[in-house]
């Protein structure tokens, strides 16, 4: 009787250690979504302010600095629900203003225009990859957490279900071609 009881608390302490193990994963998984959550909101909003510095700053005509601060004003000040449309317009909003490579070469010859255009060209480049790294940490951790073991014995703990970040975030093909 001994040896059985042995093995018996053998394998309960080998499926508790797995259990402890695919936990604190998942655990690393969801530190990891909000940091990445945090990087693309950091993106995000470092796009708007320098989409609004720049349709202040007198470099482009009225009506595409209207367009352009109207759509950074809307996605700073949207609420989690309408996030995701607000910064696809801002997007929308981007392109077609620098839809074309003269609008751009227009905004590099005004004064202050070439360091302007640099910095929304490299804001605008780092939002698909800080989005990418989002929803690549929310994909690894939806996975993880429909495997049944999670399921039946509640790994994730209180931890809401991870959402990917779903956005238009292609940049203006003629600001980016020309910073490239």
């Amino acid at each position: 009787m001994t040896p059985t009881l042995i093995w018996i608390l053998v394998a309960l302490v080998a499926i508790g250690l797995y259990l402890s193990w695919t936990a604190g994963r998942l655990d690393r998984l969801h530190a990891r979504i909000d940091a990445a959550r945090a990087a693309l909101d950091a993106q995000l909003l470092r796009r708007a302010s320098v989409t609004q510095e720049l349709a202040t700053s007198g470099v482009l005509d009225p009506a595409a600095s209207i367009v352009l601060y109207e759509a950074a004003h809307a996605a700073r000040q949207a609420e989690e629900e309408q996030r995701e449309v607000a910064e696809s317009e801002l997007s929308q909003a981007l392109r077609a203003v620098f839809a074309e490579p003269p609008q751009v070469e227009g905004v590099r010859e005004a004064p202050g225009g070439e360091a302007a255009a640099r910095e929304l060209a490299e804001s605008v480049r780092r939002v698909p990859m800080a989005r990418r790294f989002h929803n690549d940490a929310v994909g690894a951790a939806r996975r993880l957490r429909e495997h049944r073991k999670v399921r039946w014995f509640r790994l994730a703990g209180h931890a809401p279900f991870p959402m990917a970040f779903e956005m238009d975030d292609e940049p203006p093909a003629a600001l980016v071609d020309r910073a490239a």
